[in-house]
C-alpha cells in the first residue's frame, strides 16, 4: 500500500564546504543549509513528504559533509559555554577511581575486570587462587589507539583452557570473534567475522555456537537484516565450514536466533524470535549421536527460556499465562506446556531468577526495588536474602559447584558495591566498595506516585541534595524510557553525581511500556497504546512542576534509543513544558524505522506503518520527525548520536535535527552532536563519555539561564 516517488529539486543546494549558510534570525547560530529532496511516500492514500531522506545514505559524501558541518556549528556553540571546561574537569576527577567487577572462576584461574580510573576500557585480569598474583590477561585498550574498539563478549570452554572473545569496532553491533589458548594467550585458528547479536556458547572444549546474519547488500551499518542463523564452529576449521544448526530454511526464518549449552553439556536450547518480545523455544539432546530438534514452544506468545537442568529435568522461566513470570519444571522427554509443573509460582511482583551452588535465587521487583529470595532444588523457600539497603541488587549467579557467589548493590546515591555471599549460610560481606569522591550521606532519594492522564498510578524516584529547597527553581533532569519490557531500577551514575553536586534534581519515572510491573505494564504502552507512555512522561513533568521541584524554565527531558523517541514525542506534543530537550540515539521516524538493520523486530512495541491504515495513522500522529510544526518555539535541543550506530541508525537523528532547525521559532538553539567512531552506546571509551556529559550538562545549564555554575566547583577542583 505504498508508492515512492523521488525527484531531486535542485542539485548542490547543500554546501557544507563553503560559507553558504542560512542565518537563524533570533539566534547567534548559523545552521548549515540542508538540501531538500521532493520524496513522497503514499500510505493508504496519505502522501507523506520526506525531504531529508537522502541523509539515510550513511556512505555518501554529501551525508559525511553534512555531519562535519553540523558538528562544526555544535562544537563552536559548546566551546563558548563558560563553564564547560570546569564540568569536564570535575567529571574527570570524579571518574578517576578504581572500578572492579565481581570475580569469576574458569579452570584454574579467578578472573575479574579492573579499570584504574580513566582507562578507556576495563582490563581483564586473572590470578591462581585467592592469594595468587593478579596479572593482565586481556587488555582491550590495546585493541585500538583511540579506545573505540571494545570487548563485546567472552566465553570460556568447559575446562577453562580455551577462550573466545568478541570485539566491536567503533561501537558497531557487528562483531569479530577471536579464539585463544587461555594458558598461552596464543590465537587459535582464524578470526570469525560478520557476527551480530550473538553470544558464544561452548560445547565441551572443541567448539562453540554463535549467531549471525548473512552480510547485507548495501551499507552494513543501515541495510536491513532479517534472517538470523545459529552456527557451530569447530576449532581448527575455517569459518566457511561452520555448520548452520538453525535458521537456514524458510520455515526457520527468524530475526533473532540464539543458542545456549547447559552447564553439564547435555542440552542445546535454541530461541527463535521475530520481535524483541515473544519467541519459540527448541531443544536438542547433545548426549545423543544424532540429536533431533524438539519443540518446546511453537508460538511466539511468551518470553520463555531454560534456566538450568538436573539430568533430564528442565527448569524453565516463562511468562506464558503468568505475566509476572514463574519457574516451571518438566522432563526433557516431553517438554511442552501441558506437562509443566509450577516450581516457583507467579506472584504479584515481577520475577527475575538465577541459579548458583545448587540453589535458585528469585529476584523480585517491588515498585522497581529489589527483593531476593533463595529456594532449594525442591522449590522450598530457604530464606529472604538480607540486602544492604533499598535499591537494585543483581548478579546472584554461580556455577553448580560454587560455594560462594558475588552480587552487586546500588541505588541513585550509592556507588555499585560488590558483596560476597555464602550460599549455604546466607551471609554477605563487602568484597569491594569503591573509593569515590562522593558522599552518599549528603543526598537523598524519595519515591513518589503520580497519576497519569488516564488516572494510572505511576512511580517515580527523585534524587537531590539534602536540604534542597523546593521553590520551583532547581535545575532538573527528567529521564525516561518506557518500552520493550525494560525496567529502570535505581542505579548510581558517576556522571549524574556531578549534576547532583550542582544542586540538580534527577527524576526517573517507571513509565508504562517498561517491565516494572510485568507483561501487563509492558503491553499497556505498545502499538495503539504507545501514547500512554508519552502521557506518563508528561504527567511526571507536570508533577515536578506542581510540587515545586522545578519549573518549565528549569526542566530538561532526556532519554536514549526508545527513550529518544519518548523525548521527541514529548517535546513536539508539549514544547512549552520543558526548557531543554536531550534526545539521544532516538527512534524518530516511526514510518520507516522497520526498514533499517533489525528494526523490523521492534514491531511488537511499535507496529508498522504498513500494517493497516489505523496503525499508520497512529504512528503518523506521534512520529517526532513528522510532527515538527512551522513557527512553534521548541525547547533548546541537543540531539546526540553516533555515526556507527547500527541499532538505531543515525539517519533518525539527522532528519529530526534538520526538520527542527528548519522550523524552529524563537531563540532556543537546535544542535546535533554526532560522535564519530561511536555506536549505540556500548563500549564507548571513558574519555568520550566524559566529554559528552560535559557538553550535555553545559548545554542544559546554559540554556536554563546559568551564566555560572549553580554551585561553585572551585573547592572541588584541584589547583
Amino acid at each position: 500500500m505504498k508508492k515512492i516517488l523521488t525527484i531531486v529539486l535542485a542539485a548542490g543546494l547543500f554546501t557544507a564546504c563553503n560559507d553558504d549558510t542560512k542565518k537563524t534570525e533570533d539566534t547567534a547560530l548559523n545552521y548549515p543549509e540542508t538540501k531538500k529532496v521532493d520524496t513522497v511516500t503514499d500510505y493508504f492514500g496519505t502522501k507523506v513528504k520526506d525531504p531529508y531522506r537522502w541523509l539515510e545514505d550513511d556512505r555518501s559524501e554529501e551525508t559525511e559533509n553534512w555531519v562535519a558541518a553540523e558538528n562544526k556549528v555544535t562544537f563552536n556553540y559548546l566551546e563558548n559555554i563558560p563553564y564547560r571546561s570546569k564540568l569536564k574537569e570535575r567529571l574527570t576527577q570524579l571518574w578517576d577511581y578504581e572500578k572492579l567487577s565481581a570475580p569469576f572462576t574458569e579452570g584454574d584461574y579467578i578472573y575479574f575486570f579492573k579499570n584504574d580510573g580513566l582507562q578507556n576500557q576495563s582490563v581483564m585480569y586473572r590470578k591462581k587462587g585467592e592469594d595468587g598474583e593478579a596479572k593482565i590477561f586481556l587488555d582491550p585498550n590495546k585493541f585500538s589507539e583511540d579506545g573505540t574498539t571494545s570487548l563485546g563478549g567472552l566465553s570460556f570452554s568447559k575446562d577453562g583452557k580455551k577462550f573466545a572473545y568478541a570485539i566491536s569496532e567503533g561501537g558497531s553491533d557487528w562483531r569479530k570473534i577471536i579464539v585463544m589458548n587461555a594458558e598461552t594467550s596464543e590465537m587459535i585458528g582464524d578470526t570469525i567475522k560478520d557476527v551480530k547479536f550473538s553470544g558464544m556458547s561452548w560445547k565441551g572444549n572443541d567448539g562453540f555456537y554463535y549467531s549471525s546474519y548473512d552480510k547485507p547488500d548495501g551499507s552494513e551499518l543501515s541495510a536491513k537484516t532479517d534472517q538470523h542463523k545459529l552456527y557451530y564452529h569447530k576449532l581448527g576449521t575455517a569459518q566457511s565450514e561452520d555448520k548452520v544448526i538453525f535458521g537456514d530454511s524458510e520455515d526457520q526464518k527468524h530475526r533473532y536466533v540464539g543458542g545456549g549449552v547447559s552447564e553439564d553439556d547435555r542440552f542445546l536450547t535454541i530461541s527463535a524470535r521475530n520481535s524483541t518480545s515473544g519467541g519459540k523455544l527448541f531443544l536438542m539432546d547433545l548426549s545423543k549421536k544424532n540429536p533431533e530438534l524438539v519443540t518446546i514452544l511453537d508460538h511466539e506468545d511468551s518470553d520463555t527460556y531454560v534456566i538450568k537442568n538436573e539430568g533430564s529435568k528442565l527448569f524453565i522461566v516463562t511468562n506464558l499465562d503468568a505475566p509476572n513470570k514463574k519457574v516451571v519444571s518438566v522432563d526433557a522427554s516431553n517438554p511442552t506446556p501441558e506437562n509443566w509443573k509450577d516450581f516457583i509460582p507467579e506472584t504479584e511482583n515481577v520475577l527475575s531468577p538465577s541459579t548458583g551452588g545448587g540453589y535458585f535465587f528469585a529476584e523480585y521487583m517491588v515498585d522497581a526495588i529489589s527483593k531476593v529470595k533463595q529456594y532449594d532444588s525442591n522449590g522450598k523457600l530457604v530464606r529472604e536474602v538480607e540486602l544492604p539497603g533499598i535499591g537494585s541488587a543483581g548478579g546472584f549467579g554461580a556455577k553448580e559447584e560454587e560455594e560462594v557467589l558475588y552480587y552487586s548493590f546500588t541505588n541513585y546515591v550509592t556507588p555499585g558495591t560488590i558483596y560476597k555471599y555464602n550460599i549455604e549460610e546466607g551471609t554477605s560481606e563487602v568484597y569491594n566498595k569503591p573509593k569515590i569522591d562522593f558522599n552518599p550521606e549528603d543526598y537523598e532519594s524519595e519515591q513518589v506516585f503520580f497519576n497519569s492522564k488516564d488516572g494510572t498510578k505511576v512511580p517515580m524516584i527523585i534524587t537531590y541534595k539534602k536540604g534542597t529547597e523546593m521553590n520551583g527553581k532547581n535545575p532538573t533532569i527528567l529521564y525516561g524510557y518506557g518500552g520493550f519490557n525494560i525496567s529502570l531500577t535505581p542505579g548510581f551514575s558517576t556522571a549524574m553525581s556531578v549534576w547532583l553536586e550542582q544542586g540538580g534534581v534527577y527524576a526517573v519515572p517507571n513509565l508504562r511500556g517498561g517491565g516494572e510491573y510485568g507483561k501487563k505494564w509492558h503491553n499497556a504502552g505498545i502499538k495503539l497504546k504507545k501514547q500512554n507512555v508519552f502521557d506518563d512522561f508528561i504527567a511526571a513533568a507536570e508533577y515536578l512542576i506542581e510540587n515545586k521541584y522545578t519549573s518549565s524554565e528549569r526542566l530538561a527531558v532526556r532519554g536514549g534509543s526508545n527513550g529518544g523517541l519518548l523525548v521527541g514525542a514529548a517535546m513536539t506534543q508539549r514544547p512549552e513544558l520543558m526548557k531543554v530537550a536531550l534526545p539521544a540515539v532516538g527512534v524518530m521516524d516511526m514510518l520507516r524505522y522497520h526498514t533499517f538493520t533489525a528494526g523490523a523486530g521492534w514491531a511488537y512495541d511499535y507496529g508498522t506503518a504498513e500494517d493497516n491504515k489505523e496503525m499508520f495513522n497512529y504512528l503518523y500522529g506521534y512520529s517526532p520527525v513528522h510532527n515538527i510544526k512551522e513557527g512553534v518555539e521548541y525547547p533548546a535541543t541537543m540531539v546526540t548520536t553516533g555515526d556507527h550506530d547500527d541499532r538505531v541508525v543515525p539517519a533518525h537523528s539527522f532528519k529530526f535535527a534538520a526538520e527542527l532547525q528548519e522550523k524552529q521559532a524563537g531563540k532556543n538553539p537546535v544542535l546535533i552532536r554526532i560522535e564519530t567512531k561511536a555506536g549505540h552506546g556500548a563500549g564507548k571509551p571513558t574519555g568520550m563519555i566524559i566529554e559528552e556529559y560535559a557538553d550535555i550538562f553545559g548545554f542544559t545549564l546554559y540554556n536554563m539561564g546559568y551564566e555560572k555554575l549553580p554551585n561553585d566547583l572551585g573547592k572541588k577542583l584541584k589547583g
